[in-house]
């Protein structure tokens, strides 16, 4: 199956929604020939930022409050995956940028899961962190992509380059996550 299609609507070339709305489909980011002047690495980096704010747009953003921050099967919410893919760039590009976490970060970390936000939160902040995250990984110069970094408390060894992968890698599983759990969260829906 095509990515964003349900099998209706891959034969009429239409995606799917939380809604179930058609919209015009669009190729994939990196399927559309922009970001050429951008380095590769750091070209898949923010089609990949770029291609998050849209599924989850698309798949997310027809949720209610109610839907936003429901524990189907006891997963975690959606809310959850909006506010880590986020905060969680934002710790890995503090270790490619050589520093460590603030207290804050650390904070913001320990509460993902606790917090109950309304959409207008949540959403704010996803696409807050997600322009931001793509600002800073623009930041990086390729020289730098084979550096040695450290991360978290047991300095594990890394690389510039791996920690800027790793942000498109995890930020796309846990997209996949609050896609996942907001199709269960909108089931019940009459």
């Amino acid at each position: 199956m095509a990515h964003g299609k349900s099998p209706e609507s891959a034969a009429a070339g239409h995606t799917a929604s939380a809604s179930n709305a058609p919209e015009v489909k669009l190729a994939e980011p990196w399927l559309r020939g922009t970001l050429a002047d951008v380095p590769v690495l750091t070209r898949a980096v923010l089609h990949a930022l770029q291609l998050a704010r849209e599924d989850i747009e698309r798949w997310c953003g027809g949720l209610s409050d109610p839907e936003l921050n429901a524990r189907p099967g006891s997963v975690a919410p959606v809310a959850f995956h909006l506010r880590h893919i986020v905060r969680s760039a934002d710790r890995l590009l503090t270790y490619a940028d050589a520093r460590q976490l603030s207290a804050d970060q650390i904070a913001a970390l320990k509460s993902e899961l606790l917090e109950e936000a309304s959409k207008a939160e949540l959403f704010a902040e996803f696409r807050a962190g997600i322009e931001s995250a793509a600002s800073r990984v623009r930041a990086f110069n390729p020289s730098t992509f084979e550096e040695p970094r450290k991360v978290g408390k047991l300095q594990l060894p890394t690389t510039v380059g791996s920690l800027l992968i790793h942000v498109a890698d995890h930020t796309q599983r846990h997209v996949g996550q609050a896609i996942t759990t907001a199709r269960i969260a909108t089931a019940a829906r009459v």
